[in-house]
């Protein structure tokens, strides 16, 4: 069974803060998959891409590749449910997925908690593979949610 190396981890967490969760992230200009957004980042022998489809509602994928070999994935579909401001919760949400912890590069943190928002990330598993889900609470109010799943390809 391959094993995540730290390298691998280290990777995840560079290329996460450095696309989506980026104030500019690098984004595709014309993305592998017709009417996708695509986030991609390389250094070294990896390259990491995110692809999804959607905004208020959305699904995607994420796949980290080493020297042109898919070794993990990721999938996830999600989206805000309650009438409030995209803006601010997506903002938010890039935010907290900045604290990304070394120990499990997948998502944000556990917890994190900013003024009148609460990111919450309750998952199983290692990086090798998990399960999990994400919520944002606006005063206690559920306004988003997402769910997870992935780990090593091989």
């Amino acid at each position: 069974m391959i094993t995540v190396s730290d390298q691998l981890k280290e990777f995840l967490v560079e290329a996460k803060k450095n696309t989506y969760a980026s104030d500019s992230p690098n984004i595709v200009a014309k993305p592998y998959l017709e009417s996708s957004k695509q986030f991609q980042f390389s250094n070294g022998k990896y390259l990491y891409q995110d692809i999804y489809f959607g905004t208020e509602k959305f699904s995607g994928m994420e796949i980290v590749y080493d020297e042109n070999v898919p070794i993990w994935t990721m999938v996830y579909s999600g989206g805000v449910d309650y009438p409030t401001d995209l803006k601010e919760v997506y903002s938010f949400l890039k935010r907290a997925l900045r604290n990304i912890s070394f120990d499990f590069p997948a998502r944000g943190p556990r917890i994190f908690r900013e003024g009148h928002l609460t990111y919450e990330n309750n998952y199983e598993g290692s990086i090798e593979r998990f399960h999990g889900e994400e919520y944002i609470l606006l005063n206690e109010t559920e306004v988003y949610r997402l769910s997870y799943y992935g780990g090593i390809v091989n």
